[in-house]
């Protein structure tokens, strides 16, 4: 018994740890990827291109890879909840899986608008990036928010307030990409509201993290 209570603890730190881990690596990205300046003209997208590609570059994986703990962190808290053969488990999945790849396309296109050759290829990356944003807000932060929303308010595992705001969540990104829709280029004011999740990873992943030895005595039913 104490073998398995801590062998459960040490998932719950080693998770918690992944989730924390990964948002750091985003703010990171997102500090050292800043972007061109808003309106650049074709020229002076060659020119951020060519004086900021190793930040670009930089910003960029940290971007791709970040977001794989967050989804590890993610996948810990069904597996945790013991949803992992509901549906709202198997939703959080697909979400997860759609924000990965909805940041790789992104990511793609950070890269992509590094290219000076052919003449407007920055140009049409930054068209790209700004056309893919919209899909965080439409569907990928959503379709994680709202079912482990669900997963967790009908769980022990860390404060079920945490499931409610991962609803409000969804919910409220759901409600910015219906309203940003006929928006093409998403001002800043709408794309930094993606940050607020950040918080909310974090104030899971601590709470897994200091929960780890209570969660650890659980009754085994709590867990698949």
């Amino acid at each position: 018994m104490a073998y398995r209570e801590n062998t459960r603890r040490s998932f719950c730190i080693f998770s918690a740890v992944s989730g924390i881990l990964g948002v750091l690596m985003l703010v990171v990205s997102f500090s050292i990827n800043i972007g061109p300046p808003p309106g650049a003209s074709g020229a002076e997208l060659a020119q951020f291109a060519e004086q900021s590609y190793k930040s670009v570059l930089w910003g960029a994986w940290l971007q791709a890879v970040g977001p794989v703990f967050v989804v590890l962190f993610a996948f810990a808290l069904v597996h945790l909840s013991g949803a992992a053969r509901r549906l709202s488990g198997w939703m959080t999945f697909f979400g997860a899986t759609a924000l990965m790849t909805v940041t790789l396309i992104e990511v793609t296109f950070y890269i992509a608008a590094l290219f000076t050759n052919p003449a407007g290829m920055p140009e049409t990356g930054i068209r790209l990036i700004e056309s893919v944003q919209h899909l965080y807000f439409i569907v990928s932060a959503p379709a994680v928010f709202l079912p482990l929303g669900i997963v967790l308010v009908n769980s022990r595992i860390i404060p079920r307030v945490l499931g409610y705001l991962a609803l409000a969540l969804g919910a409220a990104f759901a409600l910015v990409g219906m309203s940003s829709l006929l928006t093409l280029a998403l001002p800043a004011s709408v794309t930094s509201l993606g940050s607020i999740q950040a918080l909310w990873w974090l104030a899971a992943a601590f709470s897994l993290l200091f929960g780890s030895k209570r969660i650890s005595t659980l009754h085994d039913s709590e867990e698949e």
